[in-house]
């Protein structure tokens, strides 16, 4: 079973893409949810936090609060660089160990990481291929202001902290042009699934 990575920047549609693959037969792993999960649910990773960001990050009953951890990591290329070296460990294993159950009970025909930050975290070095959706720089901004979770400045702040389009483009096994209307997204999506399966 093929590993496949599917990323692009905040509002480039990289989510309506592994989707689709879920939909034509593929296991999605959901890389941005788990670490959500892991952030809530792990309290070595909460105390790694705390210790480099201080209580600041924390709720009145003592658990991190996501939002405040955002403003805090996003602020800088170090602190997302110590967000990350603490919670992508933890999301590589549970891409291993989920891969390894979907892998035995033989369900799916591809195994799909869907994630931001492919490149930056050396995941694409575990992947069999790559896949980049890229949108001209409006519309993602559009895209993501309209999910109405962030400011104008908090979506760029987080565009400036992530690898160019361009360098991900270069390093890519696959793009996905998502300009065009969503049958075209879909149509793209599925050329490649019917490449590499």
């Amino acid at each position: 079973m093929l590993k496949i990575g599917v990323t692009g920047g905040i509002g480039s549609g990289k989510s309506a893409a592994s989707i689709r693959m879920e939909e034509l037969g593929a296991y999605r792993f959901d890389a941005d949810k788990e670490a959500k999960e892991i952030l809530s649910r792990n309290e070595q990773v909460q105390k790694d936090l705390i210790e480099e960001f201080s209580t600041d990050i924390l709720n009145p009953d003592g658990t991190v609060n996501s939002q405040k951890l955002a403003r805090v990591a996003f602020a800088n290329d170090e602190n997302q660089a110590v967000l990350n070296a603490i919670i992508h460990p933890h999301v590589f294993e549970s891409i291993d160990r989920q891969y390894g159950n979907v892998l035995e009970k033989g369900v799916a025909s591809l195994f799909v990481v869907d994630a931001a930050l492919i490149y930056e975290s050396g995941l694409d070095q575990h992947l069999d291929y790559v896949i980049v959706v890229t949108v001209q720089f409006g519309q993602r901004m559009q895209r993501a202001l309209q999910r109405g979770k962030l400011t104008r400045d908090q979506i760029q702040k987080r565009v400036d902290l992530q690898l160019p389009e361009e360098a991900k483009s270069k390093m890519a096994d696959f793009i996905i042009d998502n300009n065009g209307s969503e049958k075209d997204l879909i149509k793209q999506v599925d050329d490649i699934y019917s490449r590499i399966t």
